[in-house]
């Protein structure tokens, strides 16, 4: 008979290393991609916000998660709690690893619109007309403040005037995209509870299943006289 608790331990444990595999092939994929010259407004504002992601933290997790997930195997193989504590702890130190970068993430929402009149700053004509255009709007606070960039969407002053600075729309932007991310970083904190919970219930079966052997090796002694 399958023992259910092992199993879905073992359940939890495959999701575990796989949050681990696509922490580290999203953050390896756009630390490489995010520099590359956008083709568009949308493209250039989602990688000016991922030069703002730690990823060198996530790439660091995801091996720590690699790590962990290794400590589970030999407490697979043997029935040794001892390994098993040792990966409740790994664990641990993972799920308030996580927390922090999603809270990174979070405070990063919190600053929106101050980073993006920054990142607005330092970029290209180039690329704020690439803005421009994607957000349908002309300068960030308004035409006049940074000065918007003379287009097909903001061909004149008087035209600028009209429209709405960049500041608003690319904040609504940044705020629904950032919150994507770093609500994934939160589920993957749930998922490592469940793990700890999954950990502690093995860990019960196994201290449970020792005792009655213990009492049925005592007890065996005993007919023997």
């Amino acid at each position: 008979m399958v023992n259910k608790v092992l199993a879905a331990f073992i359940g939890i444990d495959g999701l575990f290393v796989s949050m681990g595999a696509i922490m580290l092939g999203f953050s390896i994929i756009v630390q490489q991609t995010c520099f590359n010259a956008p083709t568009d407004g949308n493209e250039a504002a989602r990688d000016l916000l991922y030069q703002k992601f730690p990823f060198t933290a996530g790439i660091v997790n995801a091996v720590f998660i690699f790590v962990t997930f290794l400590t589970t195997i030999p407490a697979l193989a043997t029935n040794s709690r001892t390994w098993l504590k040792l990966a409740a702890y790994l664990v641990v130190v993972d799920a308030i690893f996580t927390l922090g970068i999603g809270v990174n993430l979070w405070i990063l929402t919190l600053r929106m619109k101050d980073e993006f009149q920054q990142i607005w700053i330092s970029q290209p004509a180039n690329v704020q007309d690439m803005m421009q255009t994607a957000f349908n709007c002309c300068g960030f606070f308004n035409s006049s403040s940074p000065a918007f960039v003379t287009d097909a969407t903001c061909p004149s002053p008087a035209a600028a005037a009209l429209m709405k600075g960049c500041s608003t729309p690319l904040n609504s932007f940044g705020n629904t995209f950032v919150d994507n991310i770093f609500t994934a970083m939160f589920g993957m904190v749930g998922i490592d509870t469940v793990f700890i919970m999954a950990i502690a219930c093995l860990l019960k079966d196994r201290k449970e299943r020792e005792r009655f052997r213990y009492i049925d090796e005592k007890s065996g002694a005993r007919g023997t006289f």
